[in-house]
């Protein structure tokens, strides 16, 4: 049953400082679902489409980096065909690399791996990943054409799993990588230092063990996560919301000692 407003207000200050989500977490690999809409490329007559990005993206696949308009991390995208099973691509901002990534498919068609750098934070974040097939793309286009659905985050280093949270009497402060948040449970936006993308955040306290944020960028709601410790205190189940593209996600954080 939820507390009426006048237990709320009657609570000490105290009591919402210290609680489970305070403390390391580090993120369980093999813990990944996803479900929603589908990764959409088509690769063809040399150039590169991700419908699915937000916004789209269409650009020549000529190995050359090429400008584009809208994207909160990057301004231009360099697409190069190593081979009839692989793509490399390489993200760029403010005349530097920014984030790169090389995509194989399997022999079968099946599913493809991605292996990805980027470099947002103070550390390079690196990892790699899988995506299965949902539709194949149309005949004489590239292997990576069709519609993917994500399926694991098969590797991640330290800098791309490691978070902090810390409740304070009145909001929660969060840090990763050489980007945090201080932000209060009062519905206002607050921003991520250190993120190039800009993005702000919301926060709703839903009790000492669950808090629900909502990120903004660019104007609009990009994710809603939703972050809820076990009663042990030992593992954190995060639920990601992730508005601009569609899909939820959700994965399991264990408490560092």
């Amino acid at each position: 049953m939820r507390m009426s407003v006048t237990a709320l207000l009657l609570t000490p200050a105290v009591a919402f400082a210290g609680s489970t989500l305070d403390g390391t977490w580090k993120t369980r690999l093999d813990s990944f679902s996803i479900s929603g809409k589908p990764d959409t490329f088509l690769l063809a007559d040399g150039t590169y489409s991700c419908t699915s990005c937000n916004p789209s993206l269409t650009v020549k696949a000529d190995g050359l980096d090429h400008a584009v308009t809208g994207h909160a991390y990057y301004e231009s995208v360099t697409v190069k065909i190593v081979k009839p099973s692989t793509v490399e691509i390489t993200y760029h901002r403010a005349g530097k690399v920014s984030g790169k990534e090389t995509d194989t498919v399997s022999a079968d068609g099946k599913t493809y791996s991605g292996v990805f750098a980027n470099y947002d934070g103070s550390k390079e974040v690196t990892g790699s990943f899988t995506e299965k097939r949902v539709s194949a793309g149309p005949a004489g286009s590239h292997a990576i054409s069709g519609d993917w659905l994500a399926d694991q985050l098969t590797a991640g280093n330290d800098a791309l799993r490691t978070v902090d949270y810390q409740m304070t009497a009145d909001g929660l402060k969060m840090s990763a990588n050489g980007q945090s948040y201080d932000a209060k449970f009062d519905g206002k936006e607050y921003p991520v230092a250190g993120d190039p993308g800009h993005t702000t955040v919301t926060l709703k306290r839903l009790s000492a063990s669950v808090v629900e944020e909502t990120d903004h960028r660019q104007g609009k709601v990009t994710d809603v996560i939703h972050l809820a410790t076990a009663a042990d205190g030992k593992t954190m189940k995060v639920e990601d919301k992730d508005v601009a593209h569609g899909q939820t996600v959700t994965f399991t954080l264990d408490k560092q000692p």
